[in-house]
């Protein structure tokens, strides 16, 4: 049986280094797989020398993702593009970090596909990208108030909607909750808690089984039974 051949990992981050020059932060292998850091402002730039460069022939742009790190303060967000060879069939991460404020630069440029997947993590987490002829809301509604991805977004979100057979249309309401979260303990079901539940005061006790008679009392010592 033929198997597909995987390219190793083995002179990928030398070779991406010898590419992207300054624009590259960092470089290292994580989970079997090459994480490439490089500056925001040279996002672009970057993007198509791992492209054209040969030896390296990224072609094909698989996903972006919009991830969230609040507790970094600075450039909480971390636009990550998965990037597949398939001269070489060989994956790598672009990893470029920034803020709601500040734009990446599009990578519409390089990759039609790059429109939508920028359109998708600009409405999931915020991140602006500068060059997208058509950067709004791809997966959301319209009027959507904040980032959904985002890790202060509420669970609950800020509105609900329903279809009100008075209006015979859609409507938008704030999010009512028929009951507040409640809180578990994890306590192993088998095990049960140990504490009484509310209203459990009210169940009937069943009675418990009958003790073991006694055994009875040994005999004195020296005594023949």
């Amino acid at each position: 049986m033929n198997y597909p051949k995987y390219a190793t990992n083995d002179g990928v981050i030398e070779a991406a280094k010898a590419a992207l020059g300054d624009a590259l932060v960092d470089a290292f292998e994580q989970a079997g797989e090459i994480q490439l850091h490089v500056k925001r402002e040279a996002t672009a730039v970057a993007l198509q020398a791992l492209r054209d460069t040969r030896g390296l022939e990224y072609q094909q742009l698989m996903e972006i993702a919009g991830v969230d790190y609040p507790d970094r303060g600075q450039d909480r967000f971390e636009v990550v593009y998965c990037l597949l060879s398939l001269t070489r069939n060989h994956r790598l991460h672009v990893h470029v970090r920034t803020d709601e404020v500040k734009p990446v630069p599009s990578a519409t440029g390089l990759w039609r596909n790059a429109g939508w997947l920028e359109r998708e993590a600009y409405d999931m987490v915020g991140v602006l990208f500068d060059g997208n002829p058509d950067l709004r809301r791809i997966l959301t509604d319209y009027g959507f108030r904040g980032h959904p991805l985002r890790k202060d977004f509420p669970m609950t979100g800020y509105v609900e909607l329903r279809y009100s057979e008075e209006a015979k249309r859609v409507v938008y309401e704030p999010v009512q909750l028929a009951q507040d979260f409640r809180s578990f303990d994890f306590l192993s079901p088998w095990e049960g808690a140990q504490y009484m539940l509310p209203g459990d005061e009210k169940a009937p006790q069943a009675p418990g089984a009958p003790s073991p008679a006694p055994p009875p009392p040994a005999p004195p010592a020296g005594e023949k039974k």
